[in-house]
């Protein structure tokens, strides 16, 4: 199995945790806790702070900061200078770091550049959220997400490609995964095949 990565300039402090096979690129700092999973890709200039959970073959770009609270399953996108906050209400003369409030990103979710993820929020399975685009409230699995906030404008599959609802079904077109809506809820009726 391949040894983890860490370029000349990262800092990845004692008590952190990588898997075989990541790579941890220019300027980033993981601190100790944090756990990242096998195959990720810290870009440039990427902080993952304690009490962090990269899954599996996480991609995160350049730019991104993944403070405490922030759990991340496998497969997901975080494109470049998105960010993830940790408190509702920030003031800098008063520590709230009992109030940091936990986000989910679930299974192959992708997130776009430059878009803002309130904490305290889940982002559903393979959703797609917009490149700057504020999600202030969860995100259902298969969403695609766009605005300030942001608001649901469509689905996509687990392929990324966006689908067409025709009598609450829709089948993609690139990959063949069918799909059905239950109760607002977009479910896979075959393995999705990403």
């Amino acid at each position: 199995m391949t040894e983890a990565f860490v370029h000349a300039s990262a800092y990845v402090d004692a008590g952190a945790v990588l898997g075989a096979g990541t790579k941890v690129w220019h300027f980033c700092h993981v601190m100790p806790g944090a756990v990242i999973g096998a195959d990720c890709s810290l870009g440039q200039n990427t902080v993952v702070m304690s009490g962090t959970l990269l899954g599996r073959n996480v991609k995160v770009q350049n730019n991104v900061s993944i403070y405490e609270g922030v759990e991340i399953e496998d497969d997901v996108f975080c494109g470049p200078s998105m960010v993830f906050t940790n408190v509702i209400n920030p003031r800098s003369h008063v520590s709230r770091k009992h109030e940091y409030r936990r986000t989910l990103v679930r299974r192959g979710a992708s997130i776009g550049a430059n878009a803002t993820i309130v904490c305290g929020v889940t982002l559903g399975e393979y959703c797609l959220v917009g490149a700057g685009a504020v999600v202030t409230r969860d995100v259902p699995a298969y969403a695609l997400v766009t605005g300030v906030p942001a608001r649901q404008r469509g689905w996509v599959c687990a392929c990324g490609e966006a689908l067409r609802l025709d009598g609450g079904r829709a089948r993609c077109a690139d990959c063949g995964t069918s799909y059905t809506l239950v109760a607002d809820m977009l479910v896979p009726e075959t393995e999705p095949r990403p």
